[in-house]
Parts: structure tokens; C-alpha cells; sequence
């Protein structure tokens, strides 16, 4: 249930946020390393550009926005124009959760950069807000990222595995992907999967932070903390 408080707004915000910067910028990755190979389906299709109306999905994104995770239109690619098609799939598939990652990599930087500024002005609620926006917008995108490495069909993470398995393989998992996504969606709604999940958000997150160390020291010297 629903319970209306700033922390809730800011992170429905956040989610908001991620649907209409952060699903393109996904997708996008998906599009710019096709074409990038030499698939030019993406371009055909006009995916190589941030607007949202050619990348958000009606559906994962009220997923998304309810839910904490969703998806946007997924990016037809054709592995026959790829010299190497396992490998094009592979590489364009890992573009979409690197561009989340990265995202959450400059999100960081910014919450990092309004908490000092909160911390030396406690009484500014604009900052609070923006500071507890950014770490939903930094939370979120590393939860979409972690979940579409899952190597399950149809997330990029059972493109990514199909490079390091056989063609045999792939038949078998493409003969039952309709199953095993029917399998997976329950178990992501019994919760069994929460606790790994969470485990693995905290770890990106410990890395971003160790990414981003630099930043504690300019901003305690900027700010004479």
C-alpha cells in the first residue's frame, strides 16, 4: 500500500526518472553496439536516438513504475550481419546493463555531491530531496542492471551466456523459453530470488562507492567539512 511520504514521492520520482532517461539510454546501448557491428535493423528502425516514444514499453513501464523493475521495447537485432553472430549477440546484449551501470556510475557521483552539500546545509530541503532522489535514481539502475544479467530468456543476461554454450544448448533453452520465463516470473513473485538480488545490489553499490572515492575528499575540502 501506497503511504504518502517525501521518501515515496522522490522514489516514485526516481522510477519516473528511470522510464523516461534511463530505459532509453538502455535500449539505445542495445542499438548503438548493433549498428556498431554492422547490423543496421536498429537504425532502420529508428532506435539510435534517446527519444523515449521509440524505447519505453507501455506495460514495462507500468511494471517498472509499480514494481521497482520493468523493461522498455526491446531492439531487434539480426546476428547475420555480425562476423562473428554468438559474439554480436553476446557483446550487444551486455551494452544494455553497462549503459545502467554507467548511469549509476555518474548518479553516484551527483548524490555524493548533493549529500555533502545537505550535510552543510541541514535545513535545505531541496537538497534533501534531490539527495534522496539520486539515491533511487543510483538503486534502481543498479537493480535493473543486475536483474537483466540474469540468464533467463528473454533478459540480455541468456544472450550473454549463450556465447560460453553450444548451439545444442540453445535449441533445448529456446524449445522451453516459454516455460522457463513462466518459471522464472514465479519465482520472482514468490520473492526467493529478493535475498541474492539484494546481495548483489550491495556489492555494486560498495564498488560504485569505491569508484567514486574522489569525490568524498573534494567535496570536504570545497565545503570545509
Amino acid at each position: 500500500m501506497f503511504h504518502f511520504t517525501v521518501e515515496n514521492v522522490l522514489k516514485y520520482g526516481a522510477r519516473i526518472m528511470i522510464i523516461f532517461m534511463v530505459i532509453p539510454l538502455h535500449e539505445f546501448a542495445h542499438a548503438w553496439s548493433a549498428n556498431k557491428m554492422g547490423d543496421p535493423t536498429p537504425r532502420m528502425q529508428n532506435r539510435l536516438n534517446l527519444n523515449p516514444i521509440n524505447h519505453i514499453d507501455p506495460i514495462g513501464s507500468l511494471m517498472l513504475f509499480l514494481c521497482g523493475f520493468g523493461w522498455g521495447r526491446p531492439v531487434q537485432v539480426n546476428p547475420n550481419y555480425f562476423k562473428k553472430p554468438r559474439k554480436g549477440m553476446a557483446l550487444s546484449a551486455a551494452a544494455g546493463p553497462i549503459a545502467n551501470f554507467i548511469a549509476a556510475f555518474f548518479g553516484t557521483i551527483i548524490y555524493k555531491i548533493l549529500f555533502y552539500s545537505m550535510y552543510s546545509n541541514p535545513g535545505n530541503k531541496g537538497l534533501y530531496w534531490s539527495t534522496v532522489l539520486f539515491y533511487y535514481f543510483v538503486i534502481i539502475n543498479i537493480g535493473l542492471a543486475v536483474f537483466n544479467l540474469i540468464p533467463i530468456p528473454p533478459l540480455d543476461g541468456s544472450k550473454i551466456l549463450s556465447y560460453f554454450t553450444s548451439y545444442k544448448v540453445d535449441r533445448k533453452i529456446q524449445q522451453y523459453s516459454f516455460y522457463i520465463m513462466i518459471g522464472f516470473v514465479l519465482v520472482v513473485f514468490s520473492g526467493l530470488l529478493d535475498g541474492p538480488l539484494s546481495w548483489i545490489d550491495d556489492k555494486v553499490m560498495w564498488v560504485m562507492e569505491k569508484l567514486t572515492f574522489w569525490v568524498d575528499p573534494i567535496m570536504k575540502s570545497i565545503l570545509k567539512l
